[in-house]
């Protein structure tokens, strides 16, 4: 699993607005808030708004925010907003991968892995980040031991 500085910034982004919905936060505050570098901030913030998950409003009360209630964006339709599909194999998407020989079924592990990593990214959304109470199959596996472990971190993995 990769996750992109583009991604990671563009969710961060999304829940500080999550956090103060349905109110508007400045660029500037969100950008302060969580360390973002301002120009690659207002960026991600245009690709939110061409994908109507942000609007923006200029003026005295103005700023940006949510065009959607926290519940109503998954962590998944971020993500597709800044990297396209959620899994991909050399740009393509895993079911149309055809492998030769040996790497036949490769193709079906590229497709059972992209489905869950799916079934947590779109079941989880802004407001459950913001509350902290995730979905119960979200908290099933982050309770599991080995989830807080990388490969190699555990002589006995």
């Amino acid at each position: 699993m990769r996750i992109t500085a583009r991604v990671d910034y563009a969710v961060r982004a999304a829940l500080e607005l999550a956090a103060v919905a349905p109110e508007a936060l400045t660029a500037e505050r969100i950008a302060t808030a969580q360390g973002i570098p301002a120009r690659f901030l207002q960026t991600i913030l245009g690709d939110l708004q061409h994908a109507r998950l942000v609007t923006s409003q200029r003026g005295r009360e103005g700023g940006y925010r949510l065009a959607l209630p926290p519940s109503e964006i998954s962590i998944a339709r971020i993500m597709r907003v800044e990297q396209g599909f959620l899994a991909e194999v050399h740009g393509k998407r895993p079911e149309d991968v055809v492998y030769p020989g040996a790497a036949g079924a490769l193709a079906s592990v590229w497709v059972a892995a992209r489905e869950g990593y799916r079934r947590v990214l779109e079941g989880v959304t802004l407001a459950d980040v913001i509350s902290g109470e995730l979905p119960a199959h979200a908290a099933e596996l982050i309770a599991l031991e080995n989830a807080w472990r990388s490969f190699g971190d555990d002589p006995g993995t």
